[in-house]
C-alpha cells in the first residue's frame, strides 16, 4: 500500500539531539493546551531532566500534559522520574511493563518504538531519536562525537493523521490498563492549516491494520527507483523481499549505498547484519560502516525526491512487531538536504566495506555471523513471525 500524501506541510529536518531537543522544548514551553509524548527511552540524564522537566512546567500550568514510554525500553523510568512527574499533573502510561526480565514471552518483543510529540495539535515531531543524551557514552569513554540521528519538526494538514494516531494509541493502552475507555475529545481540534509546500506522509506500523505499510513504502519506492537509493539504518537485517528489492535495483543500474552501524552496540544483530553483507555486496550494492559514533539513523533518500525519516529500523524487530511511526516526504528540496548530510557523515569517518575483506573475515568471525543470524530467526520464530521472509 502506497503512502497517503498530504500536501501543504512544512517539515524541517532536525539532525541530532543537538538541534532537536531545543526545538521540542521550546514547543512544549509555548504549550497552550495539550502535549503528547512518546518514546522509547527515556532516560534519567542531563537531557532526560530537561525534557522532564519542561513537561513538568507544562503541567504545573494547566497544560494537558500525557507521556508514554515503553515499559522494556524505559524500564527504569517510574523509579526514576514516574511519580515526580505524576507529582505536578503529567499523566504517566508504561507500553508493556517489564515485570520479569528473565522471561522470554512472545509478545515480549512488541514494543513501543516510536518516537512522536504533539503539541496543541498545531506542531509535530517524528523520527528516531529518544530521550536521552547523545553525549551518553556508557561503557564507550573514548567516544567523542555525539550519536548521529535524525527528526522532523512538521506544521500543516498532516497533523491531522499525526495527532489522531497518537491519541489512538493512548486511548488504547489508557483502556487495557484501567479497563475504561478514554473518549475525553481533544482541547483543541488538530490544526490543519496549510503551512509549507512540502507533500508528507505519516506511515506507521502496528499489530492490526498496519503491519506491514512502513515497509511497504520502502519496498514501492525501491522497486520503482531509477537513479540512486541511499539508506541510513542503525539495525539492517533485511527479509528476502526487501534484499530481493534492492538487488534488482542494483542490478538494474542503480546506484545503491547503504550507510550502516559501524560500532558494536547489540552485538547479536550487529554480526547477524554482517552475515548477509556477501549477497548485497555481490550485487554491487555499496555498504559503509559508520564509525565517529553511534549511528542511530533510520532515513532514505530515493531519487532525489522520496524520503523518509522516522523511528523504522530495516530490521524484522521494527517491520514485524513494535509500533513504529515514519514521515515520508515527496520533495526534492528536503531530500537533497537529507542526502547531504547523508553523504557528509559518509565522508567524515565511514568505512566501506569491501566484498574481498568480507570474503576474507576469519573462520570464527564467519561462524559468530551465523550464529547471530540463526538466534535473530529462532527469535523471530518463537514470536510467531519471519518463518519464510527471513532466510538467507
Amino acid at each position: 500500500m502506497k503512502p497517503s500524501f498530504v500536501a501543504g506541510n512544512r517539515v524541517e529536518l532536525l539532525e541530532t539531539g543537538a538541534q532537536y531537543f531545543p526545538a521540542l522544548i521550546a514547543a512544549i514551553d509555548a504549550a497552550t493546551d495539550e502535549v503528547h509524548l512518546q518514546t522509547y527511552i527515556f532516560a534519567d540524564d542531563a537531557t532526560g531532566r530537561a525534557v522532564a522537566a519542561a513537561l513538568a512546567r507544562a503541567a504545573l500550568r494547566g497544560i494537558a500534559v500525557r507521556l508514554m514510554v515503553d515499559g522494556f525500553g524505559s524500564r527504569e523510568f517510574p523509579a526514576r522520574f514516574g511519580e515526580e512527574l505524576m507529582a505536578t499533573g503529567v499523566e504517566v502510561l508504561i507500553y508493556r511493563m517489564e515485570i520479569a526480565s528473565w522471561r522470554l514471552r512472545r509478545h515480549r518483543l512488541r514494543r513501543l518504538h516510536r518516537k512522536v510529540a504533539v503539541i496543541d495539535g498545531r506542531i509535530a515531531f517524528v523520527g528516531g531519536i529518544n530521550v536521552i543524551s547523545d553525549w551518553d557514552t556508557g561503557d564507550t569513554p573514548e567516544q567523542i562525537p555525539p550519536r548521529h540521528d535524525y527528526a522532523v519538526r512538521l506544521e500543516g494538514p498532516l497533523l491531522d493523521g499525526i495527532h489522531a494516531s497518537t491519541r489512538r494509541i493512548w486511548q488504547t493502552v489508557r483502556w487495557a490498563r484501567l479497563g475504561r475507555r478514554y473518549d475525553e475529545a481533544p482541547r483543541r481540534p488538530p490544526d490543519d492549516t496549510p503551512r509549507g509546500s512540502i507533500r508528507a506522509a505519516f506511515v506507521v506500523r502496528d499489530n492490526l491494520r498496519h503491519r506491514r505499510d512502513i515497509e511497504e513504502a520502502y519496498l514501492g519506492a525501491i522497486v520503482e527507483a531509477k537513479h540512486e537509493i541511499l539508506l541510513a539504518n542503525a539495525y539492517f537485517l533485511p527479509g528476502r523481499r526487501f534484499r530481493r528489492a534492492l538487488t534488482d535495483a542494483a542490478q538494474r543500474g542503480v546506484t545503491v549505498s547503504v550507510l550502516l552501524q559501524g560500532r558494536v552496540e547489540y552485538a547479536l544483530l550487529h554480526h547477524a547484519a554482517q552475515a548477509l553483507y556477501g549477497a548485497l555486496l555481490g550485487c554491487g550494492i555499496r555498504i559503509y560502516e559508520y564509525q565517529p559514533s553511534f549511528l542511530h539513523a533510520k532515513v532514505a533518500v530515493i531519487d532525489g525526491r522520496w524520503s523518509t525519516v522516522g523511528s523504522s529500523n530495516i530490521d524484522p524487530f521494527s517491520l514485524l512487531l513494535a509500533r513504529e511511526a515514519n514521515v515520508v516526504v515527496d520533495d526534492t528540496r528536503f531530500a537533497a538536504e537529507l542526502a547531504a548530510s547523508l553523504r557528509r557523515a559518509t565522508a567524515a569517518g565511514a568505512r566501506e566495506v569491501r566484498h574481498e575483506d568480507w570474503r576474507g573475515a576469519s573462520l570464527p568471525t564467519r561462524i559468530m555471523r551465523w550464529l547471530a543470524y540463526g538466534l535473530v530467526r529462532l527469535a523471530m520464530g518463537i514470536a510467531g513471525y519471519g518463518r519464510n521472509d527471513y532466510q538467507a
